[in-house]
């Protein structure tokens, strides 16, 4: 056959009107009609998509599957255990399958109901997640930090930290419960969902605690429950807002903590002192709804009644004695003994102990009193003894109190100091400070040297209960005696030295040098020749070098004496001249021996 009686037609040129209307078709339809049934057609096939849920309708059931039609060529076969919560399963029902694959090695089409309600899940899951919706979960059990919540057939975790606003000690109440649930996190890499109950409470908190905060005014008397118990104070739950309740607007009485007089979960009365709004902060008082303490107090009391109370606080500058719960009163420290020189509050009272005191100053309207409890005994510097007790020269032993600069402050009896000056501590030791003496609360025996009643002063010595030892020193180390020594510090200038009888001497740097040339050094005993002995000063000076060489004043002087000694024995130039001549008129008698005479005295004009 030719190609050119070959008539191909392409598939869409063909005409099937024509086709149609010619003798020998199958049948005769027009347009209208041939859409109609395309219609019809398209309606009994769905067209699938793999991954998808769609719906089904239940035409079979046997032993092991459910024959499900999804209006699909052929049916599809689900397990009959993934019906297991349709216990009213049977033919006609209606269900919603997930379509794995089209079709399989049989032509089949592979159908889920499990994955159906786990896709339709997470689509609720995400809907709710991007809507903000409120959702219902049911708690299924307990896990490590937190609890395990089934929504829509997937398991979500509850956080212990979003069970509610307050901490929760007990998650086992929550097991077996239905709670209403915002979906916080999804985490798709690991099919994890993180949900929240705390949300939901505080956003009804935020509506009250708004309400509450418009609603607010200063002096405005509430009701709250305790929330949480600090050192400074204690938060109260004031229906949505908190407030807090500072330890010193508890009381008017003073207290160490708030757990002395509250308790977690005690309903109060609060009133509102103060609050911001941008901040939110809320300040509360509960002392404030009982009247001041100070406008109960006895009128009586007045500067010198007596009170009684007990220390509530100890400071460095005194300590508070609480007459009643609210009112106080300041004992100085000046107050709590005669004594001038002023000591640790502690050393006489503690808290919690109870004493009587003497009111100095009260202020009613400032709410301030001043105490004293030294007035409760006499001032010992106006007993008339204390002129003979305290004369000068007697000798007391006290207890040092206090070191300073210039000396040490000694108590002799309660309320009787005196001062003992640095220089008079020891004879021959050079103090430099009390420390390196006494120590404070240790005991010392001194003499008065001098009282003065009026000025409440008392001069007291310690080095006076001795002789003075450098009348005998004086004797000891004359000028020019040797005595061994030892060197036990070094400075610039020189050396310090410890002379017998445990006095101490000073060596020039330049008096250090040895015999050997080296210097002495710390530590090393010598011979030492005293240069100078000062008994007013207290000093001795001393020379190592002097005891094996002469001094350089000892030298000169030496030297001195040579020179006038040879200038005695030299003749003058005039009295030379004149033998000279004498020699010379006499040449003609000139002997031998003249000439020996001669020859000596110009060797003396030679020298």
């Amino acid at each position: 056959m030719s190609d050119k009686n070959l008539n191909i037609v392409q598939e869409g040129d063909f005409n099937w009107e024509s086709y149609s209307g010619k003798k020998g078709a199958a049948g005769t339809y027009t347009k209208e009609e041939a859409d109609r049934l395309t219609k019809m057609y398209e309606g009994t096939i769905t067209t699938l998509e793999e991954r998808n849920v769609v719906p089904g309708v239940v035409v079979s059931i046997t032993d092991r599957d459910v024959v499900v039609n999804i209006g699909a060529k052929s049916d599809g076969l689900v397990p009959l255990n993934e019906f297991r919560d349709m216990p009213d399963l049977q033919i006609g029902s209606e269900v919603l399958v997930y379509v794995e694959s089209r079709e399989d090695k049989t032509g089949q089409i592979v159908l889920s109901r499990r994955k159906a309600k786990i896709f339709q899940a997470w689509q609720k899951i995400e809907e709710a997640f991007q809507k903000d919706l409120v959702i219902e979960g049911y708690v299924k059990r307990r896990t490590k930090g937190g609890l395990i919540v089934d929504i829509f057939g997937i398991e979500a975790f509850l956080p212990g930290s979003q069970i509610d606003v307050r901490p929760i000690k007990d998650f086992d109440v929550f097991v077996g419960k239905m709670m209403e649930l915002k979906v916080v996190k999804i985490n798709y890499s690991n099919d994890n969902v993180v949900v929240s109950h705390k949300v939901l409470i505080e956003k009804d908190l935020e509506k009250q605690r708004q309400e509450i905060l418009n609603n607010l005014e200063k002096g405005q008397v509430l009701e709250g429950e305790i929330k949480n118990m600090t050192n400074f104070g204690v938060f109260i739950d004031l229906g949505g807002v908190d407030g807090l309740l500072h330890i010193t607007d508890i009381s008017w009485g003073r207290i160490n903590h708030p757990n002395e007089v509250l308790s977690l979960g005690q309903k109060v009365n609060v009133v509102v002192l103060d609050f911001d709004d941008e901040k939110r902060r809320i300040s509360l008082g509960m002392k404030q709804l009982t009247p001041h303490p100070w406008d109960n107090l006895d009128p009586n009391i007045v500067p010198g009644t007596r009170v009684r109370g007990k220390i509530v606080n100890v400071a460095d500058y005194g300590a508070f004695l609480e007459i009643i719960p609210g009112v106080e009163g300041l004992i100085h420290v000046s107050e709590m003994s005669w004594s001038q020189h002023l000591r640790n509050p502690q050393d006489f009272i503690k808290v919690g102990d109870e004493l009587e005191a003497v009111v100095l100053t009260i202020d009613r309207n400032e709410r301030k009193m001043s105490l004293g409890i030294k007035q409760l005994t006499e001032d010992p510097w106006t007993k008339p003894e204390i002129l003979t007790k305290y004369a000068v020269g007697t000798v007391h032993t006290g207890i040092v109190r206090n070191l300073t600069n210039f000396g040490l402050f000694i108590e002799l009896e309660e309320g009787i100091d005196g001062l003992v000056h640095v220089s008079d501590l020891s004879w021959t030791k050079k103090i430099k400070h009390p420390s390196e003496f006494i120590k404070v609360n240790e005991k010392l025996e001194v003499k008065v040297l001098e009282l003065d009643v009026e000025a409440r002063r008392l001069a007291l010595g310690h080095k006076q209960l001795e002789e003075n030892p450098w009348d005998v020193f004086e004797s000891v180390f004359v000028k020019d005696s040797v005595h061994k020594c030892t060197i036990v510090a070094k400075n610039d200038k020189g050396a310090i030295l410890e002379l017998p009888y445990g006095i101490e001497g000073f060596c020039l740097s330049k008096n250090l040098l040895k015999e050997d040339g080296t210097k002495a050094d710390i530590g090393e005993t010598l011979d030492f020749k005293v240069t100078e002995f000062n008994k007013e000063e207290k000093k001795i000076l001393l020379s190592h070098t002097a005891t094996f060489k002469a001094d350089e004043s000892t030298l000169i002087a030496s030297s001195k004496k040579d020179k006038k000694q040879q200038k005695d024995e030299t003749p003058s130039l005039n009295e030379a001249t004149k033998s000279i001549e004498e020699i010379n008129k006499a040449s003609e008698k000139t002997t031998l021996g003249d000439l020996d005479v001669l020859s000596k005295l110009k060797d003396q004009l030679a020298q």
